[in-house]
């Protein structure tokens, strides 16, 4: 399967009128004869690497205002195969229909957090990844030329045996913010939160794209 045949990577953030459009098609804006409206999706916004919840927030006030219900998990960085999980599990908490949204790592958490899942009926990514089944985070990095994250990239210890990756503060606002302020930028460089190596290196087991708009 060739890249240019998956869903369209959104380079800009989705506003509340999009969501709505998105989760809603025409056919399902109501019941029968009009009356009554289809209960509207809960909107879950999972966040990428070096991040945390709140880098969503300029973004989930939106569709509040629009009368959505939003959930903003904490994705852990602990890799694909669990923080999928973890998200999955988010998931079957939050009854009724949804819409779940992933922004650069969060894109791949959420292709296989969703698979199979029948309450999620829209996906979104972010400027994300959208891996296919069989596929790894670090091999798709690799593939296209243009990034400067893995030069960027310093290693840590995890406290349990294992390596942290984050970004080196001085490339921070170049490689992962510069559309950002730089004071800003320096803020979150201070706080980003690292994400673990194999985050690059699990192989994604599903694709929920395949199944999901």
């Amino acid at each position: 399967m060739t890249i240019s045949r998956r869903p369209l990577i959104l380079g800009a953030v989705v506003a509340a009128g999009t969501l709505a459009a998105t989760a809603l098609p025409a056919s399902a804006a109501s019941t029968t004869g009009g009356s009554h409206s289809a209960p509207k999706p809960t909107v879950v916004l999972v966040h990428g690497a070096f991040a945390d919840a709140s880098s969503w927030s300029a973004v989930a006030s939106r569709p509040q205002k629009a009368g959505y219900t939003v959930v903003a998990p904490a994705n852990p960085l602990r890799g694909l195969t669990s923080d999928a999980a973890y998200i999955s599990a988010i998931l079957k908490t939050i009854d009724g229909p949804k819409v779940v949204v992933g922004h650069s790592y969060g894109g791949a958490v959420i292709t296989q957090a969703a698979a199979g899942d029948a309450s999620v009926k829209a996906l979104v990514h972010v400027a994300a990844f959208v891996p296919d089944k069989g596929e790894q985070l670090g091999e798709l990095g690799a593939r296209f030329p243009g990034s400067q994250l893995s030069d960027a990239l310093q290693p840590l210890p995890d406290g349990a045996g294992g390596t942290d990756l984050a970004i080196q503060t001085a490339r921070f606002h170049a490689v992962f913010t510069a559309d950002l302020p730089a004071s800003t930028s320096a803020l979150m460089g201070a706080s980003q939160r690292p994400i673990s190596a194999a985050a690059f290196t699990d192989v994604a087991t599903a694709a929920a794209w395949r199944d999901i708009p």
